[in-house]
């Protein structure tokens, strides 16, 4: 079975009028901090994909005329983009610059980062990757695609179900649970040679597989001891060590930017709440989240290490959060009229990647932690998509 808190929270079926319809954007309130953006290009495809971009991104609002800034982007090589940023209705000119990627749409993406950094001081996060579970198949495999789904592949054909999909620091490897053999194992997939090892198959439950910020352990949850635990083990699932040792049931280990600390989810309380402990083990410390008695699937933000995102029960669903060391407290985020479960980071702290579920619909939308924004990225013909890992560019 799956762990315990992500069995219960994927057994929640809420039913909705929005359901069998796509609803495109969650707006609301009008942000005055928005900046106005022309786009503007020499090329349709390119000119189609910035904006596509942009229109994702909170801090930013698309105009026509009057804008603040405007970014040009243009073709240069064969994988280059130049992208050139000028303010105001003069022009004056702020940056400019040519950058080369793996593609035309990935230079794309990677010149609009440069203009999200030159404009707003933010760190750009669309020429990242997107590992994520699909059903293309009519079952769960693991998939991946740029942000906005170009280039979308499938890397599993298990037929089984299959969870927990996330990238390794270097993009090389993902690890993830399946239940190909009919019991839930902790797989690494390399996808340079498409071979996959087992990194956790024992007695009982695996699961919840995270690599370390450096690459060199990963974390996990194996109930081979009796509760489900964390444990914490090299890349290749050597030297495994048991951390928590006590009554209640942990999931969802998440490491710390640094690597020297894991963020948890524990039933320690009564009910599954959010936990922090040294990477080495020792004692576990409750955040003050106080905004759910159902807190679960923690994400720690490289971007802003002062912020978890999390699952809040809320009512009779659940909505996105965001807990802040520097103020000890937490706050709903989402304002989806659905489930808005599974948050991870992109690589600016501000927005997250969410999962949007109703009954028989899950699709993953980009989700802006200040203004609530959110913006769907799985296009409605793919089918259904969940559980997004990001890997930043």
């Amino acid at each position: 079975m799956k762990n315990f808190f992500h069995l219960l929270l994927t057994l929640t079926v809420v039913s909705s009028v929005f359901a069998q319809r796509d609803i495109g954007v969650v707006d609301v309130t009008a942000d005055a901090s928005t900046i106005p953006l022309s786009i503007t290009s020499s090329s349709p495809d390119l000119q189609d994909l910035a904006l596509k971009a942009f229109g994702v991104h909170g801090r930013f609002r698309l105009v026509a005329s009057g804008a603040a800034y405007t970014a040009t982007f243009t073709a240069a090589g064969a994988n280059q983009v130049s992208v050139a940023v000028t303010k105001g209705s003069a022009g004056t000119p702020v940056h400019r610059e040519t950058v080369t990627g793996t593609s035309p749409r990935n230079a794309l993406l990677k010149a609009a980062d440069v203009a999200v950094a030159k404009i707003s001081g933010l760190r750009g996060f669309f020429a990242g990757k997107l590992a994520f579970v699909g059903e293309t198949t009519g079952k769960t495999e693991i998939y991946t695609s740029d942000l906005f789904f170009g280039g979308v592949l499938r890397w599993t054909n298990d037929g089984k179900q299959i969870m927990g999909p996330h990238w390794s620091p270097d993009g090389a490897r993902i690890v993830f649970t399946s239940y190909r053999t009919n019991f839930p194992d902790i797989y690494v997939l390399d996808l340079q040679t498409r071979q996959r090892n087992v990194l956790a198959s024992f007695k009982g439950t695996n699961s919840g597989g995270r690599f370390s910020p450096d690459g060199t352990r990963a974390a996990m949850v194996l109930s081979g001891e009796g509760n489900p635990e964390i444990y914490v083990g090299t890349a290749q699932g050597r030297q495994i060590r048991r951390l928590t040792k006590n009554q209640s049931v942990e999931a969802s280990p998440v490491w710390s930017p640094d690597g020297a600390r894991l963020a948890f989810v524990s039933d320690a309380a009564g009910g599954p709440q959010l936990y922090v402990m040294a990477a080495s083990g020792g004692g576990m410390t409750r955040l003050k989240t106080d905004v759910s008695r159902y807190c679960a699937e923690p994400d720690w933000s490289k971007g802003d290490p002062n912020k978890i995102v999390f699952t809040a029960g809320l009512n009779k669903g659940y909505q996105t959060a965001v807990f802040d060391f520097t103020t000890n407290s937490a706050k709903i985020v989402s304002h989806a009229p659905m489930d808005a479960i599974e948050p991870v980071w992109l690589a600016d702290g501000r927005h997250v990647i969410v999962t949007f579920r109703a009954a028989n619909t899950r699709s993953l939308w980009v989700l802006d932690t200040e203004s609530g924004k959110a913006t769907r990225l799985s296009p409605v013909s793919f089918g259904l998509a969940s559980n997004a890992s990001y890997l930043a560019p």
